[in-house]
C-alpha cells in the first residue's frame, strides 16, 4: 500500500516501511538517519504515483494488519457501523488517538477499510489506535457486554447526550453516513444518545458527531473533559 505525507512518515513504524520515495532533501536525510530505504525522485514522479497531497513524500508500507476482538484495549471502545467515507474514518481515528481511545471496531463487509486516504486523513495517528475487524457487529457487542461494557448508540431519537452518565466501561457506536445505525445493532444498544440540531439540519457529519460524543464520554482520572 502507498501512503503519503510528512506526518505519516514520522508516525509510521520503521519496520512497517518498505521504502520511501521523496523529492525532498530533508526527507532523504531523515530516512538515512533512521535506516529507512529511500529513493530520491522528482516531484512529477510522485504525482504519477498518487493524486493525493503527498507533500513530496510517498511511503510504501505493508498492508494494514487488523486486530481481532481479543486485542481490545481500554475502557472506551468506538464501533463504526458500516461507515463508508474514508475521510470520516481517518478523522475519527485521529480524534480517538487524541482522546486516548485505543480501540476501534469495524465490520468486515460493506465498510470502509484502511486505505491510503484513511492513513493520510488520520495524519499518521492510525498507529496509535487498534483497528479491530469483526465478522458480526452484534456478536461483538454481546461479547463486550459480557465484559461489562455499556453500549451507547448515536441516534436522532436518543436522549440528549449531555444528560447521560458515561461512567464505567463503554462503547460508542457511530452509524453509516446515510442510514445511521442498523436496526439490529440499535436494538442491542443499552442507551441511544443524540446531539440537538437546529435550523432544520437533519444530521451532522459522522466524524463531527463522533468527535462531540467521544469527548462527552471520555473520562480522564475521573474528571469529565
Amino acid at each position: 500500500m502507498l501512503v503519503y505525507g510528512i506526518n505519516v512518515l514520522k508516525e509510521t513504524k520503521n519496520n512497517d516501511i518498505k521504502k520511501v520515495f521523496t523529492s525532498r532533501n530533508e526527507v532523504k536525510n531523515y530516512c538515512d538517519a533512521n535506516s529507512i530505504k529511500c529513493i530520491k525522485v522528482t516531484y512529477d514522479y510522485l504525482n504519477k504515483l498518487t493524486k493525493g497531497n503527498h507533500q513530496g513524500v510517498i511511503i510504501e508500507v505493508n498492508d494494514y494488519n487488523y486486530y481481532n476482538l481479543n486485542d481490545i484495549e481500554g475502557d472506551f471502545v468506538v464501533i463504526l457501523d458500516h461507515l463508508e467515507d474514508p475521510h470520516n474514518f481517518g478523522a475519527i481515528i485521529r480524534t480517538c488517538a487524541a482522546a486516548g481511545v485505543k480501540s476501534i471496531i469495524i465490520p468486515k463487509d460493506r465498510s470502509v477499510k484502511v486505505t491510503d486516504t484513511v492513513v493520510k486523513t488520520s495524519a499518521g495517528t492510525i498507529n496509535k489506535v487498534k483497528i479491530i475487524m469483526v465478522s458480526n457487529l452484534v456478536d461483538a457487542i454481546n461479547k463486550l457486554k459480557k465484559s461489562n461494557y455499556y453500549i451507547y448508540g448515536a441516534a436522532a431519537e436518543g436522549e440528549y447526550y449531555q444528560t447521560i452518565d458515561y461512567s464505567g466501561k463503554k462503547v460508542l457506536i457511530i452509524g453509516n453516513e446515510g442510514k445511521g445505525i442498523s436496526p439490529l445493532v440499535k436494538k442491542n444498544c443499552d442507551f441511544l444518545i443524540s446531539i440537538p440540531l437546529k435550523n432544520n439540519v437533519e444530521s451532522l457529519n459522522a466524524s463531527v458527531a463522533a468527535g462531540i460524543l467521544i469527548y462527552a464520554g471520555f473520562v480522564d482520572d475521573g474528571k469529565r473533559l
